[in-house]
């Protein structure tokens, strides 16, 4: 594998900034899936490649792995900052595929992200269905509305979210799955130990996907909101992910599949 520390400008923030990249050493021709991995809310593109093996566990399956750097922004175009959302719903990817060979295939194309990343990832999955074939929470941040999360850290909040309402708006997931397309909503993937603080917004948000009728698989097991948890589920994060063969790929396009 190759791990690239990359800087790029970004005109949706106006300013530069970073992300880290794991990719394939291989001789192939076709490019490799890729897994856009966020990080939570103390955190930075660094942490995943610090904290965890993953660029072990992706050289073993042949995906790349990107990781964009967003602040305390909750993945969203901030009330008193940037615009982050913007920044990975809509730029990030054409970033990321002017500089690396990475496949350009929903098909391809999964996210995934833990505790506030986790939280980014199901937006992602739910706003941006026609991007992702798939998308990962890991002890996800699933419950943006619920009153007792601005009062744990009320400045953050106002930089993010401005004092507006969220429940019933596009930062409110379980109002995003109400709204779902289940044909359109990409696999999703929920797990949470049951010693971490948000564990009791899990279950829920899995209830609520699972009316509404989508493909939703859930991993409850003992865990706190911590690195070693993360480590492990990310493996059965990449074990679950729809990562179709090189062999398969090739049969596809010689039988015109797209």
């Amino acid at each position: 594998m190759a791990l690239a520390l990359t800087h790029v400008t970004s005109d949706a923030l106006l300013m530069s900034t970073s992300l880290a990249v794991v990719l394939p050493q291989t001789e192939s021709v076709e490019p490799p899936p890729v897994l856009y991995l966020l990080h939570g809310l103390s955190d930075d593109d660094t942490a995943w490649v610090r904290r965890s093996s993953i660029e072990r566990y992706a050289q073993d399956r042949g995906i790349a792995v990107v990781m964009p750097r967003v602040e305390r922004s909750f993945y969203q175009d901030m009330a008193h900052g940037e615009r982050y959302w913007t920044y990975v719903s809509e730029e990030l990817p054409r970033i990321v595929r002017s500089l690396f060979r990475v496949s350009d295939r929903r098909e391809d194309t999964f996210v995934a992200g833990l505790s506030m990343g986790g939280y980014g990832a199901m937006r992602l999955a739910l706003l941006r269905p026609e991007l992702f074939a798939a998308a990962a929470s890991l002890s996800g941040a699933l419950d943006m509305a619920d009153p007792e999360m601005p009062r744990q850290r009320p400045d953050l909040y106002e930089n993010a979210f401005g004092g507006r309402e969220i429940a019933g708006t596009d930062a409110d997931l379980h109002a995003l799955l109400a709204r779902a397309t289940p044909a359109d909503t990409p696999r999703l993937f929920v797990a949470c130990g049951t010693e971490d603080d948000l564990w009791g917004m899990q279950q829920p948000f899995v209830d609520a996907a699972r009316a509404r009728g989508l493909d939703v698989t859930h991993l409850w097991s003992a865990g706190e909101h911590d690195w070693p948890y993360w480590d492990a589920r990310i493996q059965d994060v990449l074990d679950w992910l729809p990562i179709r063969s090189r062999a398969g790929r090739r049969d596809e396009d010689a039988a015109g599949v797209s």
